[in-house]
């Protein structure tokens, strides 16, 4: 039986102590909090980096058969006008070619992305009249940084330095929209990629003696319809007629039968004076290499290789993402390998965002252990299990709170972690500090061991909580600076004070109520002086 408390709690920290020094439900508040803690740092979505909030259009507007000139003036300085009337845009820049007009709009970094883009828009169309005659319709692109920073890249190349390249292209494009179609997966490109192709090669000795131009050459190709649109019509009894006329271009033959002119009263046909074959885009020179490590460590001689970039969208799990992509490369690997593919994975955001994490975790886990040797020998083995708990109660309470705001684990968030690490056992080792000095005081050996813990909490609740105060005070500032570097830095004004007020609840509610089942009052040897 306890003598009751004739100690009156001034502060909150005493008030804490005392209504949860004896509570029940203390011990279940405490696995709670660990708990969910828990459950955050597994659901939370992790990435490498985060993901800035960048907002801005580009906006095209054709006007044929106009000079560069005239597009400046009947177009860009009006619409550069009428632009600046939007509220949050930074910079628009506006370009003026033959032809067509295009003006980049760019907010402050930080706007609304659909709320930027919904402003141009209404802003273009309600100046339309101001465009001139003969002007086509306008072309709205925003801005998606958000999805055009790829996390997985996969380099696939053929073992077969015979293969055709629009081969290994058919076969990376098939898998490409088995990708595009994996949940939280917003964009997926092919880069370095050869296409299919008919390569028409003019022999111009042939050419001069048809008494032909390239020009004319160019303009039969470029004329020949190679999609006919479907032609619907009903029939008395209602039935639809579709009639579809398939492409005209489908073999070399067909391209060779293009009539390019008339010679003499006989067609001239494309044939007659260019060399036609099926290939890839040999224009194109593009191309990436790759050098693969075999199982004796050696590097394989450079290869021709096509890569497979995958985005995911804002706010998902790297991580959870970038292994869906490899388990749905994993299905194709054997009938890659039996068609001479291989394919290896350049670039993995996932794979480092998880080592980050599990990184932080155990650098936190030894943190942790670091601080209860320390305060062995300071303070007892009893006063560092104590201080030892708080942590990571004190990081649930964040973890979960950051949770909850729709934040992602980055190396931001885990710099912010690390950089309250330090002042997370300040408040605890400020109270069992002071309740060890109390127990320890010979005049203190007669008070009740209750009311002991609520005076030495209390004592320390006004200075801890101003101290406290203080340092959070100093991030504040942080959340107000602008622009990238704002953005970037976000993580650490939202987590860095939260920590510190949880590390505030944690000292004053669970170091007293450890305290008095952990610590015992000293032997004073009947000194009571």
């Amino acid at each position: 039986m306890h003598i009751p408390h004739s100690y009156v709690p001034k502060d909150s920290a005493g008030k804490l102590a005392k209504g949860f020094l004896r509570n029940p439900l203390t011990p279940i508040l405490g696995i709670f909090l660990l708990a969910i803690g828990y459950m955050a740092l597994m659901l939370m979505p992790r990435e490498e980096n985060p993901q800035m909030v960048v907002s801005g259009s580009t906006v095209i507007i054709a006007l044929p058969g106009a000079t560069a000139a005239e597009v400046e003036n009947v177009i860009v300085k009006p619409l550069e006008r009428k632009l600046k009337e939007v509220k949050g845009i930074e910079h628009i820049y506006g370009m003026a070619m033959d032809n067509v007009a295009v003006l980049n709009a760019a907010f402050f970094i930080g706007e609304a992305k659909e709320d930027s883009n919904l402003k141009i828009y209404d802003k273009i169309m309600q100046n339309m009249s101001i465009l001139p005659k003969g002007a086509m319709q306008p072309i709205i692109k925003p801005l998606d940084i958000d999805v055009d920073i790829p996390i997985v890249s996969v380099a696939f190349y053929s073992n077969n330095p015979d293969m055709d390249p629009t081969l290994l292209y058919d076969h990376v494009k098939e898998i490409q929209h088995h990708i595009n179609g994996l949940p939280n997966v917003a964009v997926t490109d092919i880069k370095g990629a050869k296409k299919h192709q008919y390569n028409v090669l003019v022999d111009m000795n042939r050419l001069s003696g048809y008494n032909l131009s390239l020009g004319q050459i160019v303009q039969a190709t470029q004329s020949l319809a190679y999609n006919v649109p479907e032609i619907k019509g009903k029939t008395k009894e209602n039935e639809i007629v579709m009639i579809g006329v398939r492409n005209a271009i489908e073999s070399i033959e067909d391209v060779g039968n293009i009539i390019v002119a008339q010679y003499g009263g006989s067609a001239i046909y494309l044939r007659d004076v260019a060399t036609i074959s099926a290939g890839s885009d040999i224009q194109n020179f593009k191309s990436a290499l790759v050098s693969v490590k075999d199982e004796t460590g050696k590097f394989s001689p450079l290869k021709d290789q096509i890569t497979l970039t995958v985005s995911k969208l804002q706010g998902t799990n790297a991580v959870i993402i970038a292994d869906a992509v490899k388990e749905e490369l994993a299905k194709y690997k054997e009938q890659m390998k039996s068609e001479g593919i291989s394919y290896v994975i350049t670039r993995n955001d996932g794979e480092r965002a998880n080592e980050a994490v599990n990184e932080l975790v155990f650098h936190l886990l030894l943190s942790i252990v670091i601080i209860a040797i320390l305060l062995v020998f300071v303070l007892g083995w009893r006063e560092s299990l104590i201080v030892t708990f708080t942590v990571p109660a004190i990081l649930a309470i964040t973890l979960f709170i950051a949770y909850l705001t729709g934040q992602t684990i980055n190396r931001i968030t885990l710099f912010a972690f690390l950089l309250s690490l330090g002042l997370l056992v300040d408040a605890a080792i400020i109270v069992i500090e002071n309740i060890h000095r109390h127990l320890h005081a010979p005049s203190e050996h007669d008070r009740d061991f209750d009311e002991l813990m609520v005076e030495a909490t209390d004592e320390i609740g006004a200075p801890t909580n101003i101290a406290t105060l203080a340092i959070i005070l100093t991030m504040v500032p942080m959340a107000f600076v602008g622009q990238m570097m704002g953005q970037f830095m976000k993580p650490i004004p939202a987590n860095v004070p939260v920590a510190l007020v949880a590390s505030l609840f944690v000292a004053y509610i669970f170091t007293p109520y450890l305290a008095v089942r952990l610590l015992k009052k000293p032997d004073h040897h009947g000194d009571k002086h």
